[in-house]
């Protein structure tokens, strides 16, 4: 999980359905969409801001079968590699496509509201 402590922007804990590691304050599972709570101290998600959202599609063609492979990489601001993740692979035939979407959601945490303010 993450060396962040819990409490803290960034904490991550299980998904107690799917096993996935999330932050701490989701109130869903954004793997498995189940929910986690329904108190109030959920995060204000009006204020959700979706900094990256990429979309595409690979088509089946006449050449023949195309092979695939889904990497996730993060990096920090220095471009050193935080995480590396393959979410998938598959192969495509003749007739086939497969669509493929990559969304970046973030959502202010109080704890970041406070960092702001000093």
């Amino acid at each position: 999980m993450s060396a962040v402590r819990p409490g803290e922007a960034g904490a991550t804990r299980a998904c107690p359905h799917c096993k996935a590691t999330i932050l701490e304050s989701s109130a869903v599972c954004p793997a498995c969409r189940g929910h986690l709570r329904f108190d109030t101290a959920a995060p204000d998600t009006t204020q959700r801001l979706v900094p990256l959202q990429v979309e595409g599609t690979i088509q089946g063609n006449d050449t023949g079968t195309l092979e695939y492979t889904m990497v996730v990489v993060i990096r920090n601001e220095r471009g050193e590699e935080i995480t590396r993740h393959v979410t998938g692979v598959g192969a495509v035939h003749p007739g086939e496509a497969r669509s493929f979407s990559v969304t970046v959601e973030a959502v202010p945490t109080a704890a970041g509201k406070r960092r702001l303010k000093h």
